[in-house]
């Protein structure tokens, strides 16, 4: 298994795991977006990833883009991040989390911030672990267009 950075090609994948992670949070159709979406937002650096393989097959990802805190400076926010259930707790999500991590500090980033749903409490462990504060005072906005 190997840990590097995503390329245009890996994009399949990427798009079939974030499928897979809103299956996972019980949110099978919300997935609206295309791989022509992802192909665009990467030509155009919008986006960016670090990909787990294992003999030529992606088995788990991490998507993040640059961002800004007003508080903080630059940031580097996680999208998604996901690891096919069948290599969970093999190091593959620590390893790829590490990777992100190293990508955000080697940009000059101040922070980083992603969401973690309420009832995925490994999820919840796995990120406390690794010194994150998950805030629960801070609540998401959003509207669908």
């Amino acid at each position: 298994m190997i840990i590097r950075k995503a390329k245009r090609d890996d994009l399949g994948g990427i798009y079939q795991l974030v499928k897979d992670l809103a299956i996972y949070e019980e949110e099978p159709d919300a997935v609206k977006s295309t791989l022509e979406d992802y192909q665009k937002a990467f030509d155009e650096n919008l986006i960016s990833a670090h990909v787990a393989e294992e003999n030529g097959s992606i088995i788990g990802m991490a998507l993040y883009y640059m961002t800004f805190s007003t508080w903080r400076g630059h940031m580097l926010y996680l999208e998604d991040f996901y690891v096919k259930e069948q290599h969970r707790s093999s190091g593959t999500g620590q390893q790829l989390f590490d990777a992100y991590i190293n990508e955000a500090k080697s940009r000059g980033c101040k922070m980083v911030k992603w969401e973690v749903i309420d009832w995925n409490e490994k999820a919840i462990k796995f990120y406390e672990r690794n010194g994150a504060t998950i805030e629960k005072h801070w609540w998401d906005g959003k509207i669908i267009f």
